[in-house]
C-alpha cells in the first residue's frame, strides 16, 4: 500500500514538472490541443453525414456565393472540452432578410426540420432574424441554424467580407452536432 501511495505522489510530481516545463517552453498549448482534439477523433463519418444535407445547397433565387466562401466548410472543433461536428455554407442575398427567413423556414420544414419551440410560439413582430431547427425524426443530436453574419462574426473568424457583402445580407446555413452524439437543442 505504501508503494502505491509513493508511486502516485511520484507520478503527480512528474506530471506537475512536465506541465510546468511545458508552460515555460510553450509546449503547453500542444498538450491542450491534443486533449481537445481527442473529442474529434473518429468523427469523419458524422461530418460526411452533415455535409450530405440538401438544405446546405438550397438558397433563394438571386443568392450568390461570396468570394472566399465557395467551398462547403466542415469538420470538427473542440472548445472547453466539448467537441462538435459541423457543415456550413455562406451566402449573400440581395433582397430583404425577411425573404431569407421565409425561404429557409419553408425549406427546412419541408426537409423534416422542426423550428425551435420559442421561435414557433413568438409573434411575427418578436421573431429574431435568425432561425434554429432540430430534426423532427426524433434526432435530438442535430441542429440547423440560419443566421446573418455581422462584421464582428467575420472578424472573429479572421475573414474579410468581399464586395458581394455590400450588395446584400451575408448569412450562413450551418448544421452542427455534438461529436459524442449527445442531445442538443436550440438555445431558447
Amino acid at each position: 500500500m505504501a508503494l502505491r501511495a509513493g508511486t502516485g505522489r511520484c507520478a503527480a510530481l512528474l506530471l506537475t514538472v512536465a506541465l510546468a516545463t511545458g508552460a515555460l517552453t510553450g509546449c503547453d498549448s500542444l498538450l491542450l490541443d491534443a486533449a481537445l482534439d481527442r473529442g474529434c477523433e473518429n468523427t469523419e463519418s458524422r461530418v460526411k453525414e452533415l455535409e450530405s444535407y440538401d438544405i446546405l445547397d438550397s438558397r433563394p433565387e438571386g443568392t450568390v456565393v461570396p468570394q472566399g466562401f465557395e467551398d462547403l466548410e466542415s469538420g470538427c472543433w473542440a472548445d472547453s472540452g466539448d467537441a462538435s461536428v459541423y457543415a456550413d455554407r455562406t451566402y449573400v442575398f440581395p433582397g430583404e432578410k425577411a425573404e431569407v427567413i421565409q425561404y429557409y423556414r419553408a425549406a427546412a420544414e419541408r426537409d423534416g426540420w422542426e423550428l425551435s419551440q420559442t421561435l414557433a410560439k413568438s409573434s411575427k413582430a418578436e421573431r429574431p432574424a435568425d432561425l434554429c431547427f432540430t430534426l423532427d425524426k426524433g434526432d435530438g443530436t442535430t441542429m440547423l441554424d440560419v443566421y446573418f453574419l455581422t462584421e464582428e462574426i467575420l472578424d472573429a473568424e479572421g475573414r474579410k467580407p468581399g464586395p458581394e457583402f455590400n450588395s446584400g445580407s451575408g448569412y450562413r446555413v450551418s448544421i452542427t452536432s455534438p461529436a459524442d452524439g449527445s442531445t442538443t437543442r436550440c438555445s431558447d
